[in-house]
């Protein structure tokens, strides 16, 4: 950094103006840290701007005063990608929270990057529609987060990650270069899609600040099913046979195994087992149509199938949205488990398929050699791969080398170290686990000619 703090703080005033710097100690810990809390908070000062142009005017300074930025969202994700710990200035979009445009012909909404997950959510919901990326953060994520992270959630079987609903983005680069690639067409194949460069690269490439989301149909009726099973090769079986039974209607596969699924109703005493037998897999299933009763005659008639061909073991019907409320309480124990568990090496990780039973049997079977008393708690997105492993053993001394052992393991299978929350700070010295050295070298290649001084979010992903 080429000025002082008093020199930076004053030309970060003239810039955005009272309203859009925060220096408090409790702004400065509350925006410099995310989810992850593994550092303490120390940035030097907290910009907010109003607009494109401001976030212009910041960049230029900071790539003039190699002041490092670390783009904002809501600071939920988890692998401290939006933590500042080193003296950077943090770039949160609190007043970049407006939705600009609404075509409704084409289902497109164009979006400030403050707007929060659920404030669009709600805003489709209005309009007749459906913004499916759901997560646990919806409240407080927001959308420019979910665009850098590339970020999924619950639906993504059906949906696909956020990179299938962005058509298009704003994104200024490290010397002040707006670079408008807010294309509103589905089909547009001219050259390169510039808009990929950005989603998912955390910040490191550009700092997004429009973004073009494509909305989609809302369907009608919602039916959800608790069902029980015996083994992993059903489990692969059964989302073969649905994927195939209610095609894109099949909205969630959602997995536990049997030591995350009886934790959870442990701790929540409210929470009531339907079953009562012990199963050693839990699976919620959601369909979504838009005929009521038919599509609860065809979802029940599925499963009963399934039943009778013992490929499951057992299967309650929601009767009620309250039923499948509580279905998915159980899901979503995660929560309340993180609370009362200690420390918790809690991994968000991407394998094959098929692979995700020999891998969670294997990943078991060396933890608990290596950690007599550890307990190992697994659950996941099936459907697209995605498996979350939390592992503890009270102890933190435990907790880095217990990440260490996983992500091996991950490596190990060719698997990826992180499914939905990217790579930030804490999983970057994993990365060659997952992606070649030519990989590596070409990120490292882009990055390098995109931001050569380094000021976008450095230390992250590479």
């Amino acid at each position: 950094m080429k000025c002082t703090k008093a020199e930076l703080l004053e030309a970060l005033h003239d810039l955005v103006g009272d309203a859009g710097l925060k220096t408090s100690p409790a702004d400065l810990d509350t925006y410099g840290k995310d989810w992850t809390r593994v550092y303490k908070p120390s940035p030097v000062a907290i910009v907010l701007p109003a607009d494109t142009d401001e976030v212009v005017a910041l960049v230029k300074f900071a790539k003039r005063m190699e002041v490092p930025l670390v783009p904002s969202g809501g600071r939920t994700g988890l692998s401290g990608g939006a933590m500042a710990h080193s003296g950077e200035v943090v770039v949160a979009f609190d007043r970049m929270n407006k939705i600009l445009d609404f075509d409704a012909s084409d289902r497109l909404v164009v979006c400030e990057p403050g707007v929060v997950t659920e404030q669009l959510q709600q805003f489709a919901e209005a309009e007749g529609l459906h913004y499916p990326v759901d997560f646990a953060s919806s409240g407080s994520s927001q959308l420019g987060g979910n665009v850098a992270t590339n970020a999924g959630g619950i639906k993504v079987i059906r949906y696909g990650m956020t990179r299938a609903l962005v058509l298009g983005l704003e994104a200024v680069l490290a010397d002040g270069t707006v670079i408008n690639a807010m294309n509103k067409m589905v089909k547009n194949n001219s050259g390169y899609d510039l808009k990929h460069l950005f989603i998912g690269s955390e910040g490191t490439l550009g700092i997004v600040t429009r973004v073009v989301v494509q909305l989609q149909p809302k369907p009608l009726a919602c039916h959800t099913a608790l069902c029980a099973l015996e083994d992993y090769d059903s489990v692969t079986k059964l989302l073969t046979e649905l994927k195939r039974s209610l095609g894109s209607g099949l909205t969630g596969f959602e997995l536990m195994w049997d030591n995350y699924y009886n934790k959870v109703l442990e701790v929540d005493s409210d929470l009531q087992n339907p079953f009562g037998e012990e199963h050693h897999f839990y699976l919620l299933v959601e369909y979504k149509d838009n005929e009521t009763a038919l599509g609860a005659e065809r979802f029940e008639a599925e499963l009963f199938g399934h039943l009778e061909a013992e490929l499951l073991s057992d299967a309650v019907v929601a009767q009620s949205h309250q039923d499948a409320e509580e279905f998915w309480r159980i899901r979503d124990g995660i929560g309340e488990l993180l609370k009362a568990l200690g420390p918790v090496s809690n991994q968000d990780v991407s394998l094959p398929i098929a692979d995700i039973g020999v891998f969670s049997t294997h990943l078991e079977t060396r933890l608990k050699a290596k950690y007599p008393d550890i307990g190992v708690l697994l659950f996941g997105h099936i459907g697209d791969n995605n498996l979350h492993v939390c592992a503890y053993t009270g102890r933190e001394e435990d907790k880095l080398l217990i990440t260490e052992d996983i992500m091996s393991m991950i490596g190990e299978y060719s698997g990826a170290i992180t499914a939905e929350h990217g790579v930030g700070v804490l999983k970057r010295d994993y990365l060659e686990l997952s992606r070649t050295p030519e990989e590596i070298a070409l990120m490292k290649t882009i990055k390098t000619a995109m931001d050569p001084k380094g000021i976008l979010n450095p230390g992250r992903v590479i």
